[in-house]
């Protein structure tokens, strides 16, 4: 990452920590064999120091008594292809949400799509009836025949993989590899990559250690790959995603409290969720959307510890990363990881912040 400017403004300073070049060849295009084979960076806030371990070690890098908050979305298959009746020419959607049976598309073709037009999509047996663009320029459809979303997603649709993996349409594996294995609550359009490492034998080696874990619903949308493109990032607009935070989790949250044990979100999804809900008071079961935005200076009431993937620069993933470990540190970080030939993004390695 490039060096700080003395006299620069404090809030340039703090862009110029959280934006940095990465060789291309460093963004991982496919997952590891398997999940744990993946390096796992340990950056110690309070010694400010970074050691190097794969993922497999977590259990012994973690305390006794302490708590692990899992996000268990699951990846809708949000991705679909098919052609405009009209022209003939593909088209490309990503499926965003729905409404009252009405889908809604980030929509890819050549030319101006119209209102009124119908898209086949495949394999064979859907088609959209345009209805209307939105004012963020997406596009809102009636899938036809009708039936349940999630069914007709399965059948039609890909996994949306990030637009930095570019090998082009998702393969079959990926279906089971951008998915973390605990994955029950179906609506998020991007995997939450800090878990994409958990195995069973990871988690039968952290109750072993007699660490525990919870979880909670983050549903991650397209927002989370949005750059930071105002001048102050303080002014970026953040986007909302839907969340539930379970009464079973508060009670976990209050017996790791209880015992002296740490609260370890994994990702930066478990964290927007735990901030939300700590920063409305006692704690309490949730559920609605959050867009709280994380960035330095913040104090953090309920993350203790934290794991997560190496970001994007000039993110808000990578500004809540750096408000909790530091921009210093975090900057020294991600240098190492640089050096290291650590593999980026999704399908990358993963850091513990302790």
């Amino acid at each position: 990452m490039p060096r700080l400017a003395s006299l620069c403004h404090p809030y340039h300073v703090i862009m110029i920590f959280f934006d940095y070049e990465l060789p291309a060849e460093l963004i991982a295009q496919y997952p590891l064999r398997q999940r744990d084979e993946s390096r796992l960076m340990l950056v110690d806030r309070e010694r400010g120091t970074i050691q190097h371990y794969v993922f497999r070690d977590l259990p012994s890098l973690l305390q006794p008594n302490d708590l692990l908050i899992l996000n268990n979305t699951q990846v809708l298959p949000a991705r679909l292809y098919g052609r405009r009746r009209a022209t003939g020419g593909k088209w490309e959607g990503l499926f965003l949400g729905e409404q009252e049976g009405i889908w809604e598309f980030a929509c890819q073709t050549r030319g101006t799509l119209h209102a009124g037009e119908v898209i086949d999509v495949e394999p064979a047996g859907l088609h959209l009836t345009l209805q209307e663009k939105t004012s963020s320029g997406h596009w809102r459809a009636v899938p036809s025949p009708g039936g349940p979303t999630w069914e007709l997603l399965k059948k039609h649709g890909r996994m949306p993989l990030p637009p930095y993996i570019r090998r082009g349409r998702a393969e079959p594996t990926d279906t089971q590899r951008y998915q973390t294995i605990y994955a029950s609550q179906p609506g998020a359009i991007a995997a939450p990559t800090a878990g994409l490492h958990f195995t069973d034998e990871v988690f039968t080696a952290l109750k072993t250690r007699g660490i525990e874990w919870s979880s909670l619903t983050l549903h991650v949308g397209a927002g989370t790959f949005e750059p930071i493109r105002a001048s102050d990032f303080r002014q970026h607009l953040m986007h909302a995603e839907y969340g539930e935070f379970p009464e079973s989790t508060v009670e976990a949250i209050h017996r790791c409290r209880h015992r002296g044990g740490r609260v370890v979100a994994v990702g930066t999804t478990s964290v927007r969720v735990l901030e939300t809900v700590a920063a409305r008071g006692p704690l309490e079961a949730w559920r609605g959307e959050t867009n709280v935005y994380i960035y330095p200076p913040y104090e953090f009431r309920l993350v203790d510890a934290m794991i997560t993937n190496f970001h994007l620069p000039r993110s808000t993933l990578l500004l809540l990363v750096g408000a909790f470990a530091g921009g210093e540190l975090l900057r020294a970080a991600y240098e190492a990881a640089v050096a290291d030939k650590y593999r980026f993004y999704s399908y990358g390695d993963a850091m513990l912040i302790v």
